[in-house]
């Protein structure tokens, strides 16, 4: 059975929105302006989870986003992701944008666990809030990995805005990424 990991930039006061700044977003541009040189080790974490992974689990959104920017690229880390299959949810869209992509448009949790049943390793989740606040609601989620940056934002897109109950969680892994920025890697237990 396959095991749902989401994969997440954020800041350190929950945001994710607009990490690149093209959204529109005033506090947006945060992912390279406060990552600097540490993203050199931030590229090298990526590359080895991607190489790691057997399928990406994506938003229409977040699958727009990401074919316009890596379909077409080369070096380890964009041939390996642009070779995994890819699973998109939407019920607008009759076709991926980014490599090997399926648009799933059945009901999210049904086609998420039909999903987890024939993947037998790991489904990484890019970006994709509104899904992975359904994957934790549904309690779909098995590991939540962030890479948290140095600044606080203030206002945005949270992570985890509203919740219907507490999501418990058990560290399995925290360490620094260059200088100033942090891995943490929990368990969902509940």
């Amino acid at each position: 059975m396959g095991t749902i990991v989401i994969t997440s930039n954020i800041s350190l006061d929950g945001v994710v929105q607009d990490p690149d700044g093209q959204e529109g977003f005033v506090r947006g541009g945060w992912f390279q302006a406060h990552g600097g040189p540490d993203l050199a080790a931030w590229a090298e974490l990526e590359t080895a989870e991607a190489l790691e992974a057997d399928a990406v689990l994506l938003g229409r959104a977040s699958d727009e986003w990401f074919g316009s920017r890596w379909n077409g690229r080369d070096g380890e880390w964009a041939e390996r992701l642009n070779a995994l299959p890819k699973y998109v949810v939407s019920s607008t869209v009759e076709a991926a944008c980014w490599t090997n992509g399926t648009v799933l448009r059945g009901d999210v949790v049904d086609e998420v666990k039909r999903l987890k049943s024939e993947v037998a390793g790991e489904i990484v989740v890019y970006a994709s809030n509104q899904l992975v606040r359904t994957l934790i609601e549904q309690r779909l989620a098995d590991e939540l990995r962030l890479v948290v940056f140095p600044v606080v934002l203030g206002s945005g897109t949270r992570l985890f805005e509203d919740t219907a109950g507490p999501v418990g969680l058990r560290l399995r892994e925290s360490r620094r990424l260059g200088e100033n920025l942090t891995f943490v890697s929990y368990a969902i237990v509940g």
